[in-house]
């Protein structure tokens, strides 16, 4: 039978769960307390948190669908990313985190209802972040608009200049 402390533990952790749209799972083996702080600083700045968890109690406070497909990747030390938002701002920190200060594994990320694995993970970090990517959209879409509009525009100029020159034309006496 679980203990009251293990059962508070659990259902934190169901919040959590609940309430991420992502989450990521690494190995934090080697790291220090300094290193841990300014990994969990990193993560905040985009509204993430970091939690290092122990397996069996992940595994209980997770749905069955999560905790089947997360089995494979909680043995071992194991350090969470809830992402509340955008997968891509954690996946940039930690790469950031594992570039510039020490070698993080990340042993893959549970996003949309499917698991990336470590590489995926790799390729979710290089991708631009969701407001750069809505930008981009937003200018494919408006680009046939500001074209068209542009072709509108050269028209009735064009026809201003036929007009323009005839009227030249006629005000000029014959010669």
């Amino acid at each position: 039978m679980p203990t009251a402390k293990k059962e508070a533990t659990i259902e934190e952790l169901r919040q959590r769960i609940a309430s991420a749209k992502s989450l990521f799972f690494t190995n934090y083996t080697g790291l220090t307390v300094g290193e841990m702080t300014r990994l969990r600083t990193e993560l905040r700045k985009a509204g993430n948190s970091y939690a290092v968890v122990k397996n069996s109690l992940f595994a209980r406070a997770a749905n069955e669908d999560l905790a089947r497909l997360a089995e494979p990747f909680l043995a071992g030390p194991t350090g969470v990313v809830f992402a509340t938002d955008d997968p891509v701002a954690p996946a940039k920190a930690l790469k950031t985190f594992s570039d510039d200060v020490k070698p993080l594994e990340v042993k893959a990320a549970f996003v949309d209802g499917r698991i990336y694995e470590t590489r995926e993970v790799a390729a979710l970090a290089a991708m631009p972040p969701k407001l750069e990517l809505q930008a981009k959209l937003l200018g494919l879409f408006a680009s046939p608009m500001r074209g068209f509009a542009g072709v509108l525009a050269a028209n009735r100029s064009g026809f201003v200049r036929v007009l323009s020159a005839r009227e030249k034309q006629l005000a000029e006496p014959a010669s």
